[in-house]
């Protein structure tokens, strides 16, 4: 389980570009993936050779100044109850202000790591005017200019330093289910229809996370761990409408499953939220299924099911290879049809080709529809092979790997998931020299 840094702090005061600066420098190498990036207020970083999730909460909120005050104590105290450090950023040019002070009230009780970080530090009389967040009563503060990166290295070093060390967990070796969604799309009514009245469940183990619940689960010749992010308890304070923390519960179930159940309400669609925690999900490179709850609520005329469907796929382009279930919790249908599919996405995603198989199918093809000349230069791609990583990765061998684009690329993961059944997996494809 990886620990989670929550950067807080008024609008503009650059938290984007120093969340941008961790991640990209780590995306550039993890995220060769596929398709869009789409907006990220969500990543993973490492440092000293310490990994974590960061998560930029003024990601989160859309508005004018005046809802933002209501917003950001929400987003503190969420990041206080979530994370286990927190980064508090102020901004030199502005000095301090009243909503900076009201912040740093909240964090002065708080029992964990808070770092006070004031950005936009790029010169000698910025370092002299950095003095006056003394005044906010959380001791020494760091000075950095997220823009070009520099003093970001001593405040990671002591971040990563005061994270608490993650017991590693004992590994049940059952595959791991998370039921995840925004609130209200049904999460908990699917779990207890597919175990309340039945009692079937082998042990109730105390969450792995302080705050999602594992039931196994062992019917009809499945057996799994089901992860449930909805039966977190609720806190008062927080609006449960609030995006943030629908994503926040998510992350550290999905980091930690193997297929991720997306609940989703058929009333309300595939909305941003839904899409947020769909793109999570495909970042960790995890097995989905799309569960549209509450179909029986809907207004239905011919094609209705047909165009619901093709929307959802719109949305989720390149990636559109994922089951989509319509099931109703309320009138017990398809329920079963969703943990089938679920069993069949994490066959999918654990299965292994073999090396001569793959080159047997794959290379006639590649030979009939190989990559595009680039400057003249052809390129062979001779072998392929399947990586040793718990998701699908294939390694195709060539001698000009960078001369392999994009498209090519969709065209080689498009062409394994018709011969090699990947539905609801994301496939990675990489290009080695030969």
């Amino acid at each position: 389980m990886s620990n989670i840094v929550a950067v807080v702090g008024r609008p503009n005061v650059g938290k984007s570009t120093f969340f941008n600066r961790l991640i990209k420098r780590r995306e550039a190498i993890v995220d060769a993936v596929s398709g869009v990036t789409r907006d990220r207020h969500y990543g993973k970083t490492d440092w000293n050779g310490k990994e974590f999730s960061l998560i930029d909460t003024g990601g989160y909120v859309v508005g004018s100044d005046d809802v933002f005050e209501a917003e950001i104590d929400k987003q503190v105290e969420l990041a206080i109850d979530e994370a286990d450090a927190i980064i508090f950023m102020v901004d030199v040019e502005s000095g301090v202000t009243g909503m900076d002070e009201d912040v740093a009230q909240l964090l002065r009780k708080v029992k964990k790591p808070v770092f006070l970080v004031v950005n936009k530090v790029d010169n000698n009389k910025r370092l002299e005017d950095a003095v006056e967040f003394y005044s906010l009563g959380l001791g020494d503060y760091f000075a950095i200019a997220s823009i070009n990166g520099s003093g970001t290295g001593d405040l990671l070093d002591a971040v990563v330093e005061a994270l608490p060390e993650k017991e590693e967990i004992e590994e049940d070796e059952l595959p791991r289910f998370a039921v995840v969604g925004r609130p209200n799309a049904g999460k908990s009514s699917f779990i207890n229809a597919l175990i309340g009245e039945e009692r079937y469940i082998v042990t109730d183990i105390a969450g792995t996370t302080r705050d999602s619940i594992d039931t196994k689960y062992n019917r009809f010749g499945f057996e799994f761990n089901l992860v449930d992010t909805a039966g977190i308890r609720r806190k008062s304070k927080v609006k449960e409408d609030l995006e943030f923390y629908s994503v926040m519960r998510s992350v550290r179930a999905i980091e930690h499953c193997d297929v991720c159940m997306l609940v989703l309400d058929a009333t309300r669609g595939f909305d941003g939220q839904v899409q947020n925690i769909f793109w999570l999900a495909e970042r960790n490179r995890k097995g989905i299924v799309i569960l549209v709850n509450k179909w029986d609520l809907v207004e239905k005329e011919t094609k209705t099911a047909k165009e619901f469907e093709q929307h959802i796929r719109q949305e989720i382009a390149p990636f559109t290879d994922v089951p989509i279930v319509f099931i109703s919790v309320l009138n017990k249908q398809r329920i079963f049809k969703a943990i089938e599919t679920a069993v069949e996405v994490y066959n999918n995603r654990t299965k292994r080709i073999k090396t001569s198989v793959l080159n047997e199918t794959l290379l006639p093809i590649i030979e009939h529809q190989p990559p595009p000349a680039y400057k003249g230069k052809f390129v062979k791609i001779k072998y392929i092979m399947q990586l040793p990583t718990p998701q699908p990765q294939f390694a195709f061998f060539c001698n000009l790997p960078q001369y392999v684009k994009e498209p090519y690329k969709r065209f080689l993961e498009n062409k394994l998931r018709d011969q090699f059944d990947f539905s609801g997996v994301p496939v990675s494809v990489y290009m080695r020299k030969k």
